[in-house]
């Protein structure tokens, strides 16, 4: 929580202000039951209306300055916590947009969602009852025996005992509380994670009829939530009936004390009223700081996941300009390079090495698993190769600038995924200030130009969120031509035309080709057919390079490319070819 503090920057005033008015309020609260006995004491024993009436205005001005301070406290309280939160959220946000996909992935979509909502809105919580109530509750406690010690010595005594017994008390449940609520946030993270992923695949629930699996799964996890919320919650709700147990016992020594004095002359009947009054006034802060308590320590273990969250470090470093040594050959070279993931055991590819020259088109095939896109997230640097070097125009993919490098590269990821907005807004992706005959232009060229003049609006046609109101193969020409927008010199299809039937994929194909500016273009493809006209196709097989070459001199010297191959055009067999030629 200490790291987060800085983050109250600007909201001094508010967070200095806000406690100050409740102690202000606390005070006129701790002059009523002087007022109270003022008026037994002198008021009702002399049978004096008239000053019964002053002092009954003078609690009802008390009152009112304490609403006033009240109402004050509550303004500062809440625009400091909400300031605190956007400013952490916002933060936040920005630096998990700075995270390398290492970490990402490490860390988990369901945490970071989850800490950015559920865990922030805690702490602004958390922020707000403690400055309104962190110090209040306190004053009035201590307030209460300094007052009783104004009016009788012994009885004082009874408050000086009860409150170091409350203190260790509520200081013990304290204790318990706070690593039992980070736990219980824990399971919120596999709650959100489930339902995140439930929403995400609905379809393919419901095409498996696996309802009613997903259902027990969720009903499992979502009860482990509900029993350690349960269980954290009757730990805290201890402290209401052992705070009023120990209050009860201390006002029944206090009565028996008072009552005592009274007899022997030492106060007044009205004393002992104003002693009562001070100890149920100390009844009623601790039954508000054991809620506040319970409220600051989900709020101070949500702020420690989410300070976790910020002190995770990118893996990445950049230069703050590229190195020089740029030879504008476009040339793209993986020389003997390797990568493994973020704990896993083996590389996911090893000992790689090719180079693509400028506008050659290179195919990446192989089977599920074997490294394909793992290779091509090396060349825009969403990884960083643990052996070895991805160098592009004879500089290190690692000494660019950050941004640099992307702005070269255009990359069509295997999920199409498109934003809430107009087709134009997501176009702009590509590039901010692209004119509308410069986005027309790459929808043809994406075979999506049809696409968008079907619709209405054409350009102003909103798409909704996730692209779900478009099929598959409209998201996936879209999100190409997005990347075709900004006109890069590489461009990564990563299996990004799946969805697409084989004349409109061939036409891409033929589109990209005819570009005309020398576009280095990588595709990823389980379809020979989508890669065969390549300049040149690498074979991936368990992460490893086992083939490289054209189409047809692979047919000579790659098993695994012909079985690929014939996989998918079995008439092309040569022992299919002689039965044919034999029927014939």
């Amino acid at each position: 929580m200490k790291k987060l503090v800085k983050y109250l920057k600007g909201y001094e005033k508010e967070t200095i202000l806000a406690p100050l008015f409740k102690m202000l309020e606390a005070f006129f609260d701790l002059l009523v039951p002087l007022v109270v006995a003022d008026i037994i004491d002198v008021g009702i024993t002399s049978g004096n209306m008239q000053y019964i009436l002053i002092r009954v205005f003078l609690m009802i001005a008390l009152a009112a300055l304490g609403l006033a301070s009240s109402i004050t406290a509550q303004f500062y309280a809440a625009k400091s916590s909400v300031g605190f939160a956007t400013k952490l959220r916002q933060v936040t946000f920005d630096h998990i947009q700075s995270l390398s996909y290492t970490e990402i992935d490490t860390l988990g979509t369901s945490t970071l969602v989850t800490r950015l909502t559920s865990d922030i809105n805690q702490t602004q919580n958390g922020l707000n009852m403690a400055l309104r109530l962190l110090l209040r509750s306190p004053f009035i406690v201590f307030g209460s025996m300094v007052m009783a010690f104004t009016i009788d010595f012994k009885s004082a005594l009874v408050f000086a005992v009860s409150i170091p017994v409350l203190g260790v008390v509520v200081y013990g449940i304290i204790l318990i509380c706070i690593p039992l609520y980070k736990k219980a946030q824990s399971r919120l993270d596999a709650v959100t994670e489930l339902t995140r992923e439930n929403l995400t695949g609905v379809r393919v629930i419901r095409a498996f009829c696996k309802e009613e699996d997903e259902i027990a799964d969720f009903d499992e996890k979502n009860t482990a939530l509900t029993k350690m919320n349960e269980f954290v919650g009757s730990i805290s709700a201890l402290m209401n009936p052992l705070t009023f147990l120990l209050i009860n016992i201390a006002t029944i020594i206090l009565i028996k004390t008072g009552a005592l004095q009274v007899n022997l002359g030492a106060i007044q009947q009205g004393d002992v009223v104003a002693l009562y009054n001070y100890m149920a006034q100390m009844i009623i802060e601790l039954v508000k700081l054991a809620n506040l308590i319970v409220t600051i320590n989900k709020g101070v273990a949500c702020a420690e996941r989410v300070s976790a969250i910020l002190d995770v470090k990118s893996s990445m470093e950049y230069k703050n300009a590229s190195a020089a040594g740029s030879d504008g050959s476009g040339v793209v070279r993986f020389d003997n390079v390797s990568f493994k993931y973020a704990g896993a055991g083996e590389n996911a590819i090893s000992s790689i090495d090719f180079e693509a020259l400028k506008g050659q088109t290179i195919g990446i095939i192989g089977g599920t698993g074997s490294g394909k896109s793992t290779l091509v997230n090396l060349i825009s640097r969403f990884y960083d190769a643990t052996e070895g070097t991805v160098s592009i125009d004879g500089i290190d993919v690692k000494d660019y600038a950050k941004g640099e490098l992307i702005e070269k590269i255009g990359v069509v990821p295997q999920k199409a995924v498109l934003f809430k907005g107009t087709i134009r807004e997501n176009m702009r992706w590509g590039k901010e200030d692209a004119t509308d005959e410069e986005i027309w232009q790459a929808l043809e060229t994406a075979q999506a130009k049809e696409v968008v003049l079907g619709k209405s609006g054409k350009l102003d046609f909103v798409i909704e969120q996730g692209g779900k109101n478009l099929s598959g193969g409209q998201r996936q020409r879209l999100t190409i031509a997005r990347a075709l927008v900004k006109r890069p010199e590489i461009l990564i299809l990563d299996d990004s035309a799946s969805a697409l039937d084989f004349a409109t994929d061939a036409a891409l194909r033929k589109a990209i080709a005819g570009m005309g500016n020398g576009i280095t273009t990588f595709i990823v493809s389980q379809r020979t057919s989508s890669i065969m006209h390549s300049d040149n196709i690498i074979v991936l097989e368990d992460g490893e390079m086992i083939g490289k070459g054209t189409h047809s001199e692979l047919m000579e010297s790659s098993q695994t490319y012909r079985e690929i191959y014939y996989s998918q055009f079995p008439e092309e067999r040569p022992e299919n070819k002689k039965t044919e030629e034999a029927m014939a």
